[in-house]
């Protein structure tokens, strides 16, 4: 997608509900498929928006990925070695997460128990 196109649909859909990644799920699905490496973006813009989250049984520290998980007209996704799945929630519904959370305590709970 083009920058230009991707401003514009902000635009086109600003004041709407926020769609942000949802963490808790990513990590119960990491606890359970036990994958090589997962990475989230947003359909149809992962070349702007998509990074590695998880890699080598671990989270990946944001300093070494970008990512950008919130939107008003995108889908949050997940990709778990190769299989993209939508994962997100109303940022309404959430614990205060917004386009910046990035691996919150609560999802971190979840991996730790694993």
């Amino acid at each position: 997608m083009d920058t230009m196109f991707a401003f514009a649909m902000g635009e086109a859909n600003r004041g709407k509900n926020m769609r942000v990644f949802d963490w808790d799920r990513a990590a119960m699905l990491i606890v359970e498929r036990k994958p090589e490496t997962v990475g989230a973006g947003l359909g149809g813009d992962w070349e702007c928006t998509g990074g590695r989250i998880y890699a080598d049984g671990a989270p990946v520290q944001r300093e070494d990925t970008y990512t950008f998980l919130a939107s008003t007209w995108a889908t949050p996704e997940i990709d778990i070695d190769g299989d993209v799945i939508d994962c997100w929630k109303w940022q309404h519904d959430t614990p205060g997460w917004d386009d910046g959370t990035y691996w919150p305590d609560s999802a971190l709970a979840i991996l730790a128990h694993k």
